[in-house]
This record gives C-alpha cells, sequence and structure tokens, in this order.
C-alpha cells in the first residue's frame, strides 16, 4: 500500500531531508585520500545525533554502521571499518536520519583527490539520471516513468543500470511501498498522486550490470569489478511538481565534490 503524506507531514519530511543534506556535506567535507571510512561513519553519527535526530540506518535489520560507505566497484550497503581512502576513489555515502518520527534518505557518490575523466563521466550521468527520474516523478504520471527516465540517461551516455536494486517509498519507515526500479517502459505502475513520498536512486555502472553480495551480507559490488556511482534524493509529489526533500539552502553537494553544477 502506498502511503499518501498530508502537507505538513511533507514539511517534517523536508526537516528530516535537510538534515540528510547537511550530514552529506559534513562527510564530504572530510573525505580525503588517508581517511578511513569508519573515521566518516563517527562523524556522521555525531553530527545526526548533535542534531536530535537517529541515524535510521543503525541496527536497521542488524546493520551496524549509521552510514553506507561504498568505494568504487562496490554499488551500495558497503560496512564503514577499515578501508582508508586513496587519490582517484569513488565513494558513494548513503545517509539515513530520522527526526520527529519521519525518515529522511539520500545518497552522494564523492570523488576522493582527482578522479580519471572516466570516472567523472560516470559520476555526472549517475547524477543527471537521478535529476531526470526526479523531473519524471509528477502527479498524474505512471511510476515506470521515473524508471525509464533513468534508464534512458544512463544508457545513452554508456552506461548499465543495475536491474536488481530499487528504490523505494520512504515515510515514517525507511522503506515503503512502492518499489522503483531504474530501468522499464514508461506509462505502466501506479500513477503517481500528491502526497506520495518516494526515494529515488540511480545505481549503475561502467561495465555490467551484474553485481554480488559479500560475506558481510550487506555490501553490494559490481560483478566485473567496473566502476559504479549511486545517487539518492527523497522527493514529494505535489500539485505543483516534484519537490526534493534531501536538500538544504545552505549546502551545494556538487560544490563540494567539484562536480558540475546541478
Amino acid at each position: 500500500m502506498i502511503i499518501r503524506k498530508s502537507p505538513s507531514e511533507i514539511e517534517r519530511m523536508a526537516r528530516s531531508g535537510a538534515l540528510v543534506a547537511r550530514t552529506l556535506a559534513v562527510v564530504g567535507a572530510a573525505i580525503r585520500p588517508g581517511v578511513t571510512t569508519a573515521e566518516l561513519d563517527a562523524l556522521a553519527e555525531e553530527f545526526i545525533r548533535s542534531q536530535g535526530a537517529e541515524p535510521t540506518f543503525k541496527g536497521y535489520r542488524g546493520y551496524p554502521a549509521s552510514i553506507c560507505a561504498s568505494p568504487n566497484s562496490m554499488v551500495v550497503h558497503g560496512i564503514p571499518g577499515g578501508y582508508t581512502l586513496a587519490e582517484g576513489d569513488v565513494l558513494s555515502v548513503d545517509v539515513g536520519a530520522t527526526l520527529n518520527g519521519f525518515v529522511g534518505d539520500g545518497a552522494f557518490t564523492f570523488p576522493v583527490g582527482e578522479i580519471d575523466p572516466a570516472a567523472r563521466e560516470l559520476l555526472e550521468t549517475c547524477r543527471a539520471a537521478l535529476a531526470a527520474g526526479v523531473e519524471r516523478a509528477r502527479a498524474g504520471s505512471r511510476l515506470s516513468d521515473i524508471s525509464h527516465a533513468v534508464q534512458q540517461t544512463t544508457e545513452a551516455a554508456g552506461f548499465s543500470v543495475i536491474r536488481t536494486l530499487v528504490g523505494h517509498g520512504v515515510g515514517r519507515a525507511m522503506h515503503e511501498d512502492p518499489q522503483i526500479p531504474n530501468f522499464g517502459e514508461s506509462g505502466r505502475g501506479p500513477e503517481l498522486k500528491a502526497g506520495m513520498t518516494l526515494a529515488i536512486e540511480p545505481m549503475i555502472t561502467a561495465g555490467s550490470p551484474d553485481v554480488f553480495v559479500h560475506e558481510d551480507e550487506w555490501s553490494i559490488s559490481s560483478t566485473d569489478g567496473s566502476l559504479a556511482a549511486h545517487f539518492e534524493h527523497s522527493i514529494a509529489v505535489t500539485e505543483g511538481g516534484p519537490l526534493v526533500l534531501t536538500t538544504a539552502p545552505d549546502v551545494d553537494l556538487a560544490a563540494l565534490a567539484g562536480l558540475s553544477a546541478s
């Protein structure tokens, strides 16, 4: 069942989302060669709790950390630990924060120092795919219009969409209906209606779309070792168009990461 939110509930979700954006900025500012993903996790948890919120991921189905930190060929759900960032890495950072009963969920893939042009193109394409998906999240559209836009943008640039991982509804729970694939024909699935709140999250690779789950039963990487990227926004469908919830007026993640303006 898709749970639609009232305008006041969407306002509360926007506050959670703004905290996610600010947490990503705090983590992004600390990303540099020599830093471990465990250090980034500790930084994120301290910041989230300092704002009166809870790190949504910590303890979720036994997950042991406050963020997911997934380097290079690791797509999502990387458990922070002793991995030390190196020049030229890319790092997907996924953050969830629960504030006043509502969840914000967002992700950004950061370059570590200088990255090669192919890696930069992958990141820029994934950001563009997210923007294309968000643009289609309009009342009267169909759910698969989002999926199709993500796939079209990704594949037009020569990259692959991971087909076994999906976006999702979000609200009082981190995972609500519906699931949102990142591929498919347009014009299918539920009609989008004002009040729906969705986490749209393209996950793409520079090579094969196939992935595998590591022995920790969380981390997921590309099977062929190709570089991966992951960007995510929580959004609300409104009568006036899509409203991105995981932003804050004082945060510009693209500028922080040295990527192109949105």
